[in-house]
């Protein structure tokens, strides 16, 4: 039987420690397991965030094996080799969707009842490997997907106009890395149109504006990874974000990598699109009404990462 409050965290690197941290902090799980090939970093890293529980509050961390993630509500797979300088999220596809492979192997010798939530790089690609291999309703794999980028671009956006991050509403769609893209026509502030509250704000160059936003969004990873080596924080915050959700059962629009079947004229692979994620995981994907522009570049989107599945 599922412990809707234990959560396990497969990979104890910069991400799954900063995920598991963040996750003390929230204190929305009573019980968190943590996996790594190196037993002793797992280890530690559970006495370290122990040891500030007499300030936040009752909480069983422990570093254990595969067979303690059986009655896990969330399984967050963050292993796998990280993004260097230069590299593309693309790049690591071989030598991570071999690591995936390996861990959903061990994950199926446990017969887990959870829902997996694969946070590694790239998602996309690596949430159609997990799915496939693993067998598990596609409701039950998901990806976190472009909930971070969506979350930059809300952050970009409040900068730009001067208003409340929470007043921002939109989505950032498709991959998560290159061609990713910004669903502009469906953009608003609390229900106004962006271009016109660009406009009250005294904002006229609307495309110069809203390119320079999106690149900007676009190339976050790259700028971090350049200044200090590694993204963590953000995408802890997005993980613990999308893991409320679920365990609330709150029925929230995330733009999660979900596996398509049909929607938006794709299948055969996990893409981000705004989905509806609750206690079962994927409840519904939302076919919203994109721009024709918008649609054709979800498709490429889309294509670029089936012929990178095709090649596995």
């Amino acid at each position: 039987m599922v412990n809707v409050k234990k959560v396990g965290i497969i990979g104890c690197g910069f991400v799954g420690s900063s995920i598991a941290f963040t996750l003390v902090q929230s204190q929305i799980f009573s019980e968190m397991v943590l996996i790594d090939n190196n037993t002793n970093k797992a280890e530690g890293e559970a006495m370290d965030l122990s040891h500030g529980l007499a300030y936040k509050g009752t909480m069983n961390i422990y570093a254990g094996k595969y067979e303690d993630l059986k009655d896990a509500s969330i399984i967050i797979i963050t292993a796998g080799v990280s993004q260097k300088p230069g590299e593309t999220r693309l790049d690591l596809i071989k030598k991570n969707a071999s690591i995936m492979r390996s861990i959903i192997s061990e994950i199926n010798k446990v017969k887990v009842e959870g829902i997996l939530l694969i946070v590694s790089n790239p998602v996309d690609v690596l949430t159609h490997v997990a799915l496939k291999e693993s067998g598990l309703p596609k409701n039950r794999v998901i990806g976190s997907g472009t909930v971070l980028d969506t979350a930059r671009l809300k952050y970009l956006i409040s900068q730009h106009l001067n208003v409340d991050t929470r007043n921002v509403h939109g989505l950032i769609m498709g991959e998560h890395g290159d061609s990713e893209f910004p669903a502009w026509s469906i953009t608003n502030i609390s229900g106004v149109p962006l271009n016109e509250f660009c406009e009250i704000r005294g904002f006229k160059n609307h495309e110069e504006g809203m390119r320079k936003i999106y690149e900007e969004v676009r190339d976050a990873a790259y700028k971090i990874i350049e200044k200090k080596g590694a993204t963590y924080y953000g995408i802890a915050i997005a993980v613990d974000y999308i893991c409320r959700a679920i365990v609330n059962n709150s029925h929230t629009m995330l733009t999660i990598s979900t596996e398509l079947d049909g929607e938006y004229g794709l299948s055969g692979l996990s893409l981000s699109v705004p989905t509806l994620v609750g206690s079962s995981g994927v409840e519904k994907v939302l076919e919203i009404n994109l721009s024709n522009i918008e649609k054709e570049k979800l498709h490429e989107s889309g294509v670029q990462l089936k012929k990178i599945i095709e090649t596995l």
